[in-house]
């Protein structure tokens, strides 16, 4: 989801490392993968009849619909990633079936710009009816972001000028005016779709539409009270059970809730949404709306993986400080929509906590979604799991103990595609006067800073180790800043210009080292983020962590699992004086860092349930592996707080 502070995904390459080689595995596994899921070609896979559904609304076969209402959202998102895909690596082959699509795409739209098969096949006559629970408008926003990301690859119209007649179709039926409808998205997405559409187009009605949306968004009286009354529901589906239009974040008009509320992938389309007007209408009102969500989301409901969203019953948000681990919802899509909301953030104010969420949301949580070898998904990502209770506790009936190849609801894969396919977005900005670099990773780019062609290099094994080097190539003699985010989790950074230590007490600013000068070609700056591993301990008040660490190495959150510790681990300790080890081992998961120390394992005295006989206590060695790379080694226990003795 590029801003306007990106670099051109086409100018920003990864060579190798550790991101590098999942952008690879996207491209050229993951996006061929999940365009055959949509077209039902995965043996053993859940149905999708995604693309079946278009090719009957085209009339280009017989059928009915099939899946959830929300199901065109699935192609959408999936041609948002192979677009990004065609713009880092053109594909002849992969072009022209994207081509086909759209062509199918194009003839199932109805003539006044409608598109949604769901409705087209099913209830043509009650658009716009059910704003509070059907996707329509949300599944025009992923339409509208997969037609930017087409036209910014290919140069090609032919999926823009679907996704312009759908908004103006949606500019003309929803506003202010006259014989014009006062809601918004039950699912918020098209907000920050039409900011999007309006900054490749030049059309700014587009975003005075996402504007309506987000002011209009629960103020009185309450567009969903009149609709359930027009509908004559008697009862709302069960998810709705706690703050009624809360889960909708439409309990309250934006700017006066200060608590992140509701369903978390709509609360995290929303802020991100918010923060971009924020920029675009320079709205001092919807930053501090932003600043203050933000403040709380990180403070009271945010994983240490980076996850958000605890509460499975309507993928929500819970209470402050209710974290729970084997029964984590953590849906990989509320992590993906952190990145974007930690994204816009940066865009409004340069601050290292964002790009610091933004790195350990991405790195543990949005990278556990997806297998290594790129054919089975996580929609779900607890911080804990014993499969036997799992697989027979109701209250963790949604928790799959082993990757997936497919979901009947899935929007996760499709997420993760798009999201790995434009990894230069999240990496890097062009300032006003300089560049800033967020995400560490070997890459190579170029770009137009302060009015002068730089190219930039940067070398290094991040996140495995805590080097980096970049070097500085402007094509003539360039004076501008350059920003290198010191990442928050490191207590002694340093770094050198030329060969000469840096003083970081002078050039340091909100969690980012500026250094402002003029550059010269070879120019080069060195950093080193020293990688201990370090224990974590949450606040008190999280009661299912009192008593425990999480291991931590650089941006990586760290888990132990049966594979190499053995069951019931729940039995182990770390002792506070255990000396933790750290040691690369390239066999391993496809060449990773674990982390090793001597460690303590309970023993039962007893068989009976209740004793007053204490365990015996045994030595153990504790080995764990980054939580990004659980569960590739086959299905078993996983723990990320480790009980600490």
């Amino acid at each position: 989801m590029p801003t306007p502070t990106c670099i051109a995904l086409p100018k920003v390459r990864f060579e190798r490392g550790f991101l590098a080689e999942r952008a690879r595995l996207v491209r050229d596994v993951v996006i061929p993968y999940q365009w055959d899921a949509l077209n039902d070609r995965v043996p053993g896979a859940e149905r999708s009849g995604t693309v079946s559904n278009f090719q009957i609304a085209a009339g280009e076969k017989s059928g009915e619909f099939y899946g959830l209402w929300f199901q065109d959202s699935d192609l959408a998102k999936w041609l948002e990633a192979a677009s990004y895909r065609l713009a880092t690596h053109p594909d002849a082959a992969l072009e022209a079936e994207l081509d086909g699509i759209i062509a199918t795409i194009a003839k199932a739209q109805q003539p006044d710009g409608y598109l949604d098969t769901f409705i087209q096949l099913k209830a043509p006559d009650q658009r716009w009816t059910r704003l509070y629970e059907w996707h329509e408008l949300y599944i025009a926003g992923h339409f509208i972001e997969a037609g930017v990301a087409h036209f910014e690859a290919t140069g090609k119209r032919t999926l823009l000028d679907v996704v312009c007649k759908l908004a103006d179709m949606v500019d003309r039926k929803f506003g202010p005016g006259e014989g014009q409808r006062r809601g918004y998205p039950g699912h918020e997405e098209i907000e920050l779709a039409l900011v999007r559409l309006a900054r490749a187009t030049g059309e700014r009605r587009y975003v005075r539409l996402a504007a309506f949306f987000i002011n209009q968004r629960g103020t009185a009286p309450n567009y969903f009270d009149d609709e359930v009354q027009r509908l004559k529901l008697e009862k709302l589906p069960v998810y709705f059970y706690r703050g009624r239009w809360a889960y909708l974040q439409a309990n309250k008009p934006v700017r006066d809730e200060p608590e992140p509320v509701g369903h978390s992938v709509r609360a995290m389309y929303l802020y991100t949404a918010m923060a971009d007007l924020a920029r675009e209408l320079n709205d001092d009102s919807l930053r501090s709306a932003c600043q203050t969500v933000w403040r709380n989301l990180c403070d009271y409901h945010t994983y240490v993986t980076g996850a958000i969203g605890s509460e499975w019953m309507g993928e929500q948000f819970s209470i402050r400080y209710d974290l729970p681990n084997d029964r984590a919802y953590a849906e990989s899509c509320a992590g993906i929509g952190l990145v974007f909301f930690a994204r816009r953030m940066l865009d409004l104010e340069l601050k290292g906590e964002y790009a610091d969420v933004m790195e350990r949301t991405l790195f543990n949580n949005v990278l556990a979604g997806m297998a290594l070898d790129g054919k089975t998904f996580f929609y779900v990502n607890p911080l804990e799991v014993r499969p036997e209770e799992a697989r027979h506790r109701y209250d963790q009936h949604y928790v799959k103990t082993s990757r997936v190849p497919w979901f009947g609801c899935a929007c996760c894969p499709p997420n993760i595609a798009r999201t790995l396919t434009s990894l230069g977005a999240y990496t890097h900005s062009v300032q006003a006067d300089g560049l800033a670099v967020h995400l560490y990773t070997d890459c190579a780019l170029e770009a137009d800073v302060a009015g002068a062609k730089v190219k930039l290099a940067v070398a290094t094994d991040y996140p495995w180790d805590g080097r980096v080097k970049v070097t500085v190539n402007p094509a003539a003699p360039a004076r501008f800043t350059l920003r290198l985010r010191l990442p928050g989790w490191c207590t002694q950074p340093a770094a050198s210009l030329n060969g000469a230590a840096v003083d970081l007490a002078a050039h340091r600013c909100d969690g980012y080292l500026h250094l402002g000068r003029e550059w010269r070609a070879g120019d080069v700056v060195e950093l080193d983020f020293p990688m201990s591993v370090q224990r974590l301990r949450a606040h008190p008040h999280v009661s299912y962590d009192v008593g425990c660490v999480a291991l931590q190495r650089g941006p990586l959150v760290f888990c132990v699992e049966q594979a190499d510790n053995g069951e019931h681990l729940s039995l182990l300790r770390l002792p506070k004086t255990a000396e933790l080890a750290a040691r690369f081992d390239p066999a391993l998961l496809g060449g990773c860092v674990v982390i090793e120390a001597p460690a303590e394992r309970l023993q039962p005295a007893t068989q009976e349930l209740y004793s007053t006989a204490e365990p015996a206590v045994a030595p153990a060695q504790l080995k764990a592996v980054p939580y990004c790379l659980w569960n590739n080694r086959g299905e078993g226990e996983m723990r990320v707080w480790i009980r600490e003795s």
